[in-house]
């Protein structure tokens, strides 16, 4: 399974499982990253760090260690 930090720029993915316990795993779920949903990968900054997305209509920046917690298909 991949995470969201793997996949490159313009795909689509649909989020299959957040990982991660307490506090992190209830932020990511707060900015509407949840199972089924479909994230679009807009941007990588030039360093690779952070990650730009779309996600339930809006844009969302997301760190490499966040987005290692996201498995996706």
């Amino acid at each position: 399974m991949q995470t969201l930090r793997e996949i490159p720029c313009g795909r689509t993915v649909t989020v299959s499982k957040v990982t991660g316990t307490g506090a992190l795993r209830r932020r990511i779920m707060d900015m509407g990253i949840t199972k089924g949903t479909q994230i679009f990968i807009r941007k990588v900054a030039p360093l690779g760090d952070p990650l730009e997305i779309s996600v339930r209509g809006y844009a969302l920046s997301l760190r490499k260690a966040d987005a290692e917690l996201i498995s996706v298909q």
